[in-house]
This record gives C-alpha cells, sequence and structure tokens, in this order.
C-alpha cells in the first residue's frame, strides 16, 4: 500500500529542490502542507495536483 503522508524530505526529492526550499515555501504558505504534533505532512494526492496546477489553495484545512 503507498503512503498517503509524504515528509519534508520525500517532497523536496519528488519536486527536485532541497529541504531548506520547501520549509521556505512552507513557511511563505506557496506549498499545501499539514502540521501534526509539530510535523509538516504532506497529503500525497494533494501535491501531485498541486504540481499539476489543478490545487489552487497554499494551504489543506
Amino acid at each position: 500500500m503507498e503512503k498517503i503522508t509524504l515528509t519534508v524530505n520525500e517532497v523536496a526529492a519528488l519536486i527536485g529542490v532541497g529541504m531548506t526550499t520547501i520549509y521556505t515555501m512552507v513557511r511563505q504558505e506557496e506549498i499545501p502542507h499539514k502540521k501534526v504534533r509539530g510535523r509538516i505532512l504532506f497529503h500525497r494526492g494533494t501535491i501531485e495536483k498541486w504540481l499539476s496546477g489543478e490545487e489552487s489553495e497554499s494551504k489543506i484545512g
């Protein structure tokens, strides 16, 4: 079964940028994410839609 959530490291590898870039994008709310108990997580489906331009909101929920 495929994981539903991705970590900062996994998203950075997926889109081909560094982890620092992902942290900056999170801080500036440029990428859809959730914080769970201090961890930054990304929903795989939402990130895939965001990458294809289908996701217009910068933050989930």
